[in-house]
């Protein structure tokens, strides 16, 4: 019988280490990230003189983007994941580049814009062995402990 490697990530049946209360630590992280975007967002409403607080959705959807992206490339993990020492990873057990920083993040901005699919997410990330969301399971990342 013979066996294909469809992941470079950690088993998590093996090495379950890696994916130890990653479900808490991916909320409490998500809490740390809206509140520095929320924070960001009220001193973009200062810098814009209001324009950013009348334009809300679209100057949040940016923020989240940009910031979200440009941490998840610089270091594959956003700031509230580094607080909880969780980072992503790709197929290949890589820290995320940019491209896939920034898949990442589109897939779970569009996620997160319609119900079902959030749900979905929430429920994947609880349940599945590897605790990957929907955007995790498309694009074969995973979010782990980081490694010492």
């Amino acid at each position: 019988m013979t066996y294909t490697m469809t992941s470079a990530l950690p088993d998590p049946d093996r090495q379950a280490v890696f994916y130890d209360g990653i479900p808490a630590k991916r909320l409490f992280a998500w809490v740390v990230d809206v509140a520095l975007i929320f924070i960001a967002m009220l001193l973009l409403g200062v810098l814009t003189l209001s324009i950013a607080w009348f334009l809300w959705p679209l100057f949040w959807i940016a923020t989240s983007f940009l910031y979200r992206s440009l941490t998840i490339a610089s270091g594959s993990a956003t700031l509230g994941m580094r607080l909880m020492n969780i980072e992503l990873r790709n197929a290949q057990g890589q820290r995320l580049n940019g491209t896939e920083a920034m898949m990442h993040t589109g897939g779970y901005l569009l996620c997160a814009s319609f119900f079902l699919p959030h749900v979905l997410s929430i429920g994947m990330i609880a349940l599945s062995q590897r605790h990957q969301s929907l955007p995790d399971a498309f694009l074969g990342t995973a979010a782990i402990n980081r490694p010492r």
